[in-house]
């Protein structure tokens, strides 16, 4: 069915149930799985809505978020690798996040894509988006999306 299945991880715990979910159909069906961490660039300039700083200290920042999230995908690995699944741990750097899942999943040739969505209804929706409703609608690759 699956040969390869990307899940995208924010950290959070809506998040932790799709990871949860992808490492058990990866399970089910045999699948490599691909974890991801989409981690934002660090803004460098007033335009960009921040404090300028020195490209130095910008630089330790990046890398910083880039470590946090190799934590995350890690110990999501390892969790994996328990239940006797190929998986790998991936970070990315992107300030789309959308596009970051999107990009990853045609790199890592993904089949399918297990996503959280973000729980906001209503008017904090319209006015926030949806990363994951950006996934959904600009992907080729289908999108499994878990509440």
């Amino acid at each position: 069915m699956y040969t390869s299945i990307l899940v995208a991880t924010d950290g959070s715990e809506l998040s932790h149930k799709a990871v949860t979910s992808g490492v058990d159909l990866a399970a089910l069906t045999g699948a490599k799985l691909v974890i991801l961490k989409v981690v934002p660039r660090y803004a460098r300039t007033y335009f960009e809505g921040s404090i300028p700083v020195s490209m130095d200290d910008s630089a330790r920042i990046e890398q910083q978020w880039i470590d946090d999230g190799q934590l995350v995908v890690n110990a999501y690995k390892a969790a994996a690798l328990d239940k006797g699944v190929n998986a790998e741990a991936v970070v990315v750097q992107s300030d789309l996040v959308a596009e970051g899942i999107i990009s990853a999943a045609t790199k890592y040739d993904a089949d399918l894509i297990v996503m959280a969505s973000h729980g906001r209804k209503g008017i904090t929706r319209l006015l926030l988006g949806s990363e994951t409703q950006h996934v959904l609608t600009h992907s080729h690759t289908p999108v499994l999306i878990l509440r």
